[in-house]
């Protein structure tokens, strides 16, 4: 009695202990008591598989709701709590098992052989006394199981072997479950070697993957778990084992190769699914030789098969998914005695328990997504396309060393009629199903732009619970290869041609809603680029409005905007994005939302029917409806819009608000481009390639078409204007201009004689600058071009006239024919130098005024010269015409003193400061001689002049100007070729 008592008094403390601190083990074998509770006191309720070695099972939930364990039917026994016992003739287990020390303990759990074995090796002496152990008592079905040989070798030497042996299952002082930690290491008694603990969340205890059965029974020097299994002694690692086993040399040279070996070395709790020799011969020809080469696709093939945790096969009760140390994913499982993965039995043997982990040996080599090729990533449900890709001959763009996406259909989306297509059709829609570059799953963010092999550009759209490329949203099942991903798609890709203005003009049903778009002025929302999403109504959703009605609804602009914007939502909502089910609130661009529930393959838009849905365009998509939509929370403030709304709309009541005004609703959606060209000229007199600058505006606010002409400051540039006139073609140059210093003025004189070329160049000593003068007049521009041609026997003398004021450019051209001679005159002028340009700029078209002064031949000529005696001596004497000049540089002063400067010019050149003709200082008195002779003396060194033919009258000089209206014709030249030109240097 008193031995009862101080076993009551035991079980109650540690129970009361357990309480406090319970573990796994302790938490599913009160389940099993709650199971049992019908049975009467402290009886567990388990579960045992009938027809295999599995014994019972404290059951979880799952099992026991089930009625299975590990695939096979179990049925539900009902046994005593460990440390209870039965009464005769009560109900349940209402004893408490007496106490005993260690020894007497193994009798009363039926570890009996055990006891027997602890007998014959002189342990019982030791678990008998005194001292506080743990013993894992194998029962007598575990003896059982061991091998023969093995056991035979442990009773034929009990004082040594098979002592040691059952020293290996003690620990020198004691553990209850809830002291077994998982993943823990303790040290045995025998040579301080190790016992792997491993405590999983099923309830499920093991030590070196023995599972225990019968947990927690108390003893007064100690407690006794009986296990399922003899353990032996660990010493290897999984490195070590891999190395002593012939038949894993495959799977150790992979492993070597990859770089994995050296981490199966180290300390650590891993499981490793080791495919044997056989399993690798079993291989397809030439796989292991492609992968040996990749370095990545090796090591992804190791660590597939290792997971960074202990799975014992007695802690497998069903399936159960682990992640490996690749990165996917395996589902560990069993079936009856045997081990599954992936479904598939394949466990050759189980629990080579080592000090870093488990190892089981498989009869196949698992080969992971990632050391696979995309293309061998296709699955059975995508078996039409894996086909169609190889017959159209798109297998060449998938190489092994190419990266590429495959955006997969699933095998319905090939209908019959998609398969009666002609096959360079169909080659067109496969290619919008591969992409150029590995996009993962992950990666893929809302907006992106993909390109496919054939240059197209697909959208992604994300969703709550989608994602969507073009019209297809993706099923689960994405995969990632060696050298790509595959993404499993419910359709087939049609990418968008059009923008949803081109989409609704093409149907041709959306007159009505496109006009009163246009009104609105909203065209544009329709056409710009972006992401919009459409309700839009056809022409039967104005059925019953008359022509005054529309007018009537377009002339109210607000109230126009405010329904048609309702009808728009920012961001593209195609079906497959939609959440099934329940109601998808869009906001409006008008601001209120619309509630939209989508219901197998169709759409429903405040509860109206969307007969045509994902009609896609490059800027969003349109859904078609056949009513006007309306926020039904809007009021109306005039009578005469609410009866149109009510002829338009009966589908909800209106609210009328006498006085209430729709808000004006900012048209900041609406982008504005503006572009302007620069065209850029090389300086003057060299073509060069004109280039383009494009300049993007996005206005806010009312659209409006405006003009901007960009000044931009820095290097001049040349805009270059052509203007087709009837006539002789011209060419109008407009030039820009900086302005800045002041610079030179350039005159040029041309006299021919034995045609010559006089050029008379002021050079103005000082800081150099460049003057810029810009004219700007408004009107349509112009360019003033005058030529002064004067007929007979041409001198050209080329003078440029500065005009200050309203600055015109004006051109004089002295003609004097003769024989050509080329005289260069230089003349310098103290002072600072500079350079003055002038280009008069006008804005506007672009036209040409063109005044030509005309100088006919005299009578005597016959073939239009001068005369060499009389005509030129005349044309000299008489000079040019200064009366007429009004003004230089905006001073009238300036006259007197050009005119005065020109006629030297013309009187002969001042020869004193000539120094050298071509080098030569002696040609200075020939040559001086000469011009002098040819411009006083009526250019009689020059050729002979001729007369003109008898009957041609000679006419007076007469200039003639030609308006902007009037066509322009270019001056005649003189018949003959001028000599190479002379070069004179003139001094200062």
């Amino acid at each position: 009695m008193k031995l009862v008592f101080v076993a009551v008094l035991a079980l109650f403390t540690l129970s009361s202990v357990d309480r406090v601190d319970s573990s796994a083990y302790d938490k599913i074998v009160t389940h099993s008591r709650i199971r049992a509770r019908l049975q009467g006191p402290n009886v567990c309720a388990m579960q045992q598989v009938m027809g295999t070695r599995k014994r019972k099972y404290f059951s979880t939930c799952r099992n026991w709701y089930k009625g299975s364990i590990c695939g096979k039917k179990a049925m539900v026994v009902y046994e005593c709590c460990p440390g209870y016992m039965k009464l005769e003739g009560m109900k349940g287990c209402p004893a408490v098992a007496p106490i005993d020390h260690v020894y007497g303990t193994l009798g009363l759990v039926k570890a009996r052989t055990t006891q027997k074995y602890s007998a014959l090796s002189k342990l019982r002496e030791e678990i008998e006394g005194k001292g506080s152990f743990t013993m894992f008592a194998p029962s007598d079905e575990a003896w059982d199981l061991l091998d023969p040989e093995v056991r035979g070798a442990l009773v034929s030497n009990v004082n040594i072997e098979l002592y040691n042996a059952l020293h290996y299952h003690m620990v020198n002082h004691r553990m209850l479950t809830k002291d077994l930690k998982n993943d823990m290491s303790i040290t045995s008694m025998y040579n301080n070697l190790g016992l792997y603990i491993n405590h999983y969340s099923n309830g499920i205890v093991t030590v070196n993957c023995a599972r225990i059965i019968h947990g927690n029974q108390v003893a007064t020097n100690g407690v006794v778990h009986v296990i399922d299994r003899v353990i032996t002694n660990v010493v290897n690692t999984i490195q070590d084992a891999l190395g002593v086993d012939d038949d894993l040399s495959s799977f150790s040279a992979v492993a070597l190769a990859s770089g994995v070996m050296e981490k199966l070395g180290q300390p650590g709790h891993f499981t490793l699914f080791v495919p044997t020799d056989d399993a690798f011969r079993n291989l397809e020809d030439g796989f292991l030789e492609r992968i040996m080469g990749d370095k990545a696709a090796i090591t992804a093939l190791v660590n597939y098969h290792l997971l960074n945790s202990v799975q014992c096969s007695e802690a497998i009760l069903a399936g159960s998914v682990h992640e490996t140390a690749e990165g996917s994913t395996v589902e560990i499982g069993c079936d009856g005695d045997s081990l599954t993965v992936n479904g598939i039995k394949m466990v050759l043997k189980k629990d080579i328990v080592t000090t870093n982990g488990v190892i089981h040996l498989i009869d196949r080599v698992l080969i992971p997504d990632s050391a696979k090729e995309v293309m061998e990533l296709v699955g059975e449900s995508q078996s039409t396309f894996r086909d169609m890709v190889s017959e159209l001959g798109l297998s060449a763009a998938m190489k092994p060393e190419t990266e590429y996406t495959l955006l997969a259909p699933l095998n319905p989306a090939f209908s019959d009629e998609v398969m009666s297509l002609d096959q360079s059709l169909l080659k067109v829609i496969l290619e919008n199903h591969i992409l150029k570059q590995k996009h993962k799953l992950s990666e893929l963010y809302n907006g992106q732009l993909l390109e496919t092999i054939a240059g197209k550009q697909l959208r992604v759209f994300i969703y709550r619970t989608a994602v969507c490329i073009e019209n297809a949203c993706m099923v689960r099942g994405s995969k990632e290869g060696s050298n790509g991903a595959l993404h499993l798609m419910r359709s087939l890709i049609k990418p968008a041609q059009t923008t949803i203005y081109q989409v609704l003009m093409a149907e041709g049903r959306f007159n009505i809603f496109l006009s009163l778009m246009k009104s609105a002025g909203l065209t544009e929302l329709l056409k710009q680029e972006g992401s919009y999403t459409v309700f839009a109504p056809t022409d039967e959703a104005f059925d019953g409005l008359t022509e005054r009605d529309i007018t009537l609804l377009a002339s109210d602009v607000n109230a126009l905007r405010t329904i048609l914007l309702y009808h728009f939502s920012n961001g593209v909502f195609i079906n497959g994005g939609l959440e099934g089910g329940v109601t998808n609130l869009l906001k409006t661009i008008q601001g209120h939302n619309l509630q939209v529930l989508s219901v197998n393959k169709s759409i429903h838009v405040n509860s109206l029917d969307v007969p045509d849905i994902d009609l896609m365009a490059t800027n969003g998509v349109v859904h078609v409806v056949k009513n006007i939509l309306y926020p039904g929370d809007l009021p109306v403030g005039r009578e005469s819009l609410l009866e149109l709304l009510k002829k338009l709309i009966k589908y909800i009541q209106f609210k009328y608000v006498s006085g209430f005004s729709y808000p004006k609703i900012p048209l900041t959606f609406i982008k504005r481009t503006i572009t302007t060209t620069t065209h850029v000229q090389a300086e003057s007199h060299v073509d060069s390639v004109p280039e383009i600058t494009k300049v993007t505006r996005v206005i806010k606010g009312e659209p409006t078409f405006t003009k901007v002409t960009r000044v931009i400051e820095g290097e001049p540039t040349i805009t270059k204007v052509t203007r087709v006139i009837e006539g002789e073609p011209t060419i109008t140059k407009v030039t820009r201009v900086i302005e800045g210093k002041p610079a030179i003025t350039k005159v040029t004189r041309v006299i021919e004689g034995e045609p010559a070329i006089t050029k008379v160049t002021r050079v103005i000593e000082g800081e150099p600058a460049i003057t810029k003068v810009t004219r700007v007049i408004e009107g349509k521009p112009a360019i003033t071009k005058v030529t002064r041609v004067i007929k007979g026997e041409p001198t050209i003398t080329k003078v440029t006239r500065v005009v200050k004021g309203e600055p015109t450019i004006t051109k004089v051209t002295r003609v004097v024919e003769g024989e050509p001679t080329l005289n260069k005159v230089k003349r310098v002028i103290e002072g600072e130098p500079a350079i003055t340009k002038v280009t008069r700029v006008i804005e506007g078209l672009p036209s040409i005024t063109k005044v030509t002064r005309v100088i006919e031949t005299h009578r005597g000529s016959s073939d239009g010269r001068l005369e060499t005696e009389g005509d030129i001596n005349k044309m000299l004497e008489e000079g040019p015409e200064f009366s007429k000049i009004t003004t230089i540089h905006g001073n009238p002063e300036m006259i007197d003193q050009e005119s005065e400067r020109i006629t030297k010019l013309i009187q002969g050149p001042e020869f004193s400061k000539i120094t050298t003709i071509h080098g030569n200082p002696e040609m200075i008195d020939q040559e001086s001689e000469r011009i002098t002779k040819l411009i006083q003396g009526g250019g009689s060194m020059g050729a002979p002049a001729k007369r003109a033919p008898v009957g041609v009258r000679r006419r007076k000089v007469r200039l003639v100007r030609r308006h902007n209206n009037q066509k322009s014709h270019p001056a005649k030249t003189s018949p003959y070729q001028s000599r190479p030109a002379q070069s004179i240097s003139v001094q200062p």
